[in-house]
């Protein structure tokens, strides 16, 4: 249930849920969003009625809020209905994700009809509920993810949305990781444990409509490569020293060519492949001049068309050569991988969907684009 903000962020959000929707309603142009990561054939009807609006919705408008996610919060809320109206008076909440009437007006919502919402409401209809929504996380979710990075709280911003929207983000800025315990930020115990219950059940309905990855080992497997951990670089640190495979001129180091040569031997090539489609690995890079590929220290392997968001057989590919450079990542000295707007590196726990956490583009790339968000290529960088 959506909760009305009466925190220091509570400025903050409404003025920059403004611009966001003024920014949505000026922008009529088709925007393919990248695949959805959801398992559709798991999910109620309703859901999949709307889903590809909420893989168009946050491609364009919040990449960093994953379709999964949305998927399953509001599982939680409503299941799915979007005529769903609990409470009363002041408590009312209705709709997919259950707002309340008044965050419902300042996510620029209509006014409902009466006390309760009725049939023709904007928010009980789950297109429209899901316009005003999204903009409307996605504000949250940014603002919590600024105060996070600010105080150094650990918890992630993806589940501080959630505290927010079940229980105020003064319960995020008010408690000493993001995520109350009993006795901070005006929370008792049993503000704590219904929202704890709340993040794990938006968890479970996670792990529930996510794609599975592959199993590992499993990468090659329907081209008839067989699986198997690639042999280890021990070869060291090197300068860029080797040939570049993927273009004419350039260089690499030993652990990138390595890297290169196993991932091909297990996907069936790096050019026109079953499953990599293309790649390149040195590059200039002049506007990104800290990027390891003019060190020759990395590669964009891409499953897709190079500026085509990743889609059905191709997004599954996608996943499995990073799932197999993520466990392999010792032995091929990986240092970090992006893939569809996530970032991993060995440090990183994983949220927000399981995979890493969200990739901002670090003032360099629009995170939005298919390829700034990484939605058409897995970009790997290697330690030596």
């Amino acid at each position: 249930m959506s909760t009305l903000l009466r925190t220091p962020l509570a400025a903050a959000l409404a003025a920059s849920v403004g611009l966001l929707l003024l920014g949505a309603a000026g922008d009529e142009t088709d925007v393919p969003g990248p695949a959805s990561g959801v398992a559709a054939t798991v999910l109620p009807q309703a859901a999949r009625e709307s889903l590809a609006l909420i893989t168009e919705l946050t491609a364009r408008q919040c990449p960093e809020l994953p379709p999964v996610w949305l998927v399953a919060q509001v599982e939680a809320e409503s299941a799915w209905d979007p005529e769903a109206v609990t409470g009363s008076g002041d408590t009312t909440a209705a709709g997919l994700l259950q707002f309340g009437q008044q965050t419902w007006l300042a996510a620029g919502g209509r006014p409902w009809s009466a006390g309760a919402p009725a049939p023709g409401d904007d928010v009980v209809h789950a297109e429209a509920h899901l316009r005003v929504a999204v903009p409307w996380l996605c504000t949250v979710l940014r603002a919590v993810g600024g105060h996070l990075t600010e105080t150094g709280k650990t918890a992630d911003p993806l589940d501080a949305m959630l505290v927010c929207h079940i229980a105020g983000c003064g319960r995020v800025t008010g408690s000493a990781t993001g995520i109350p315990q009993a006795g901070e930020a005006d929370c008792g115990q049993r503000c704590a444990e219904v929202v704890a219950r709340y993040v794990d059940t938006v968890h479970e309905h996670l792990d529930r409509f996510s794609v599975a990855p592959a199993p590992a080992g499993t990468g090659g497997g329907e081209v008839g490569v067989p699986g198997g951990a690639p042999a280890a670089w021990t070869g060291g640190a090197t300068g860029c020293e080797l040939d570049d495979p993927t273009r004419d001129d350039g260089c690499l180091s030993g652990a990138t060519r390595h890297g290169l040569e196993a991932v091909s031997a297990e996907f069936g090539g790096w050019s026109d492949g079953p499953v990599i489609k293309s790649a390149g690995c040195w590059d200039a890079h002049a506007w990104n001049p800290r990027s390891d590929h003019p060190r020759g220290r990395a590669c964009d392997l891409f499953p897709t068309a190079p500026g085509t968001f990743a889609e059905g057989g191709n997004l599954d590919a996608g996943w499995r050569v990073a799932d197999w450079f993520r466990e392999h990542a010792a032995a091929l000295k990986v240092k970090y991988l992006i893939w569809q707007g996530r970032y991993w590196d060995p440090d990183v726990e994983d949220g927000g969907g399981g995979w890493g956490r969200r990739y901002t583009g670090g003032g360099v790339y629009d995170v939005q684009d298919a390829t700034g968000g990484h939605y058409d290529h897995i970009h790997v960088s290697f330690e030596e």
